[in-house]
């Protein structure tokens, strides 16, 4: 669809509740950018966990309704507003936000939340890289103070920022431990940087990990659903080790003295309060990633536009997380 026509295809939430309230419309307007704004013709957008939490209403953050979800597209420039001199129309790009939402045929992004896209890559590539790998990055380095020689356990490595940090860490030289549910997912997680993999399912896992660690046990845990792990995750740290908390779904009872024993931290990791020179870090540290070759997003399930509510039930209801999943525009 041509976007002279000024219509387009895009996902639409009215109000709050479960993926049926993700009506996809076909008669949404274009948006026109602004001063230091481009618009992207999208063609492939990602789906994280957060954006079904911010459709339900849960969230902290509530947007007005009504609006788009996705920030995460790939794609390329179609126009650019006033003062914009970094991209022009035809250019490939990657996004971290969008203003106008990329569950979209076309979607409104500041231009300094606009990356080029790497030849190396395809477009749903492009979408798994944004939110996952700065979310990562953030979480190993900014907030974890991570360093060569270290460790770091992955606790559900097996999704999108799970696969970027073990990715990031190898690469930066730590020894990393990966989680995953299933057999395909720990192969996965070896595949992309993981020293050693354990199956969270196994009702003996953490006591794997304590042998495969030693007594010192883990430098940092980089955790997706510390509802379910934190608790455990504690018992695993080292002396001055530290829980960088990416994913929440709901409360956990801990016993903070497990803190006190090995002067132990807790830290949340929020990429909305990243500073303008956190995000240039991220974004030099991630396309450094790209260009040497290391950096592979891995893409999982894929769905068209159509299927947007099926995607936001299976990203919190599937059995385990493969790769990146992303909508097909």
């Amino acid at each position: 669809m041509a976007a002279t026509r000024n219509v387009m295809r895009a996902v639409r939430v009215f109000e709050f509740g479960g993926p049926e309230v993700l009506k996809l419309q076909s008669d949404v307007l274009v948006p026109v950018p602004k001063e230091n704004q481009v618009l992207i013709k999208v063609h492939a957008c990602g789906v994280n966990p957060v954006e079904t939490y911010i459709r339900s209403g849960t969230y902290a953050r509530k947007p007005a309704l009504p609006y788009t979800p996705g920030s995460d597209v790939a794609g390329v420039i179609e126009s650019v507003g006033e003062h914009v001199t970094a991209f022009k129309k035809g250019d490939r790009v990657f996004t971290l936000e969008t203003l106008s939402g990329g569950y979209a045929e076309y979607a409104v992004a500041a231009a300094n939340r606009v990356y080029p896209l790497s030849d190396k890559l395809d477009f749903r590539q492009g979408a798994a890289i944004g939110v996952p790998y700065f979310t990562a990055y953030r979480a190993l380095f900014q907030k974890g103070c991570a360093k060569a020689g270290e460790s770091v356990l992955v606790h559900g490595a097996s999704g999108g920022v799970g696969l970027a940090a073990c990715q990031i860490a190898r690469a930066c030289g730590l020894k990393v431990l990966g989680t995953a549910g299933t057999e395909e997912g720990m192969n996965m997680i070896l595949r992309n940087g993981a020293h050693h993999a354990f199956n969270h399912r196994d009702p003996n896992y953490t006591e794997k990990i304590k042998a495969c660690t030693g007594p010192g046990g883990v430098n940092i845990i980089i955790e997706m659903l510390s509802n379910v792990n934190l608790d455990t995750d504690l018992q695993l740290l080292s002396c001055a080790g530290r829980v960088m908390v990416v994913g929440c779904r709901g409360r956990i009872e801990i016993n903070p003295r497990d803190t006190m024993s090995r002067e132990s931290s807790i830290v949340g990791v929020s990429l909305l309060l990243a500073t303008e020179e956190e995000r240039h870090e991220c974004a030099t540290a991630v396309l450094d990633g790209i260009e040497a070759g290391w950096l592979k997003p891995v893409v999982g399930l894929e769905y068209p536009l159509e299927k947007v509510a099926k995607a936001h039930e299976d990203i919190i209801c599937s059995s385990g997380a493969r790769g990146k999943m992303v909508l097909l525009v």
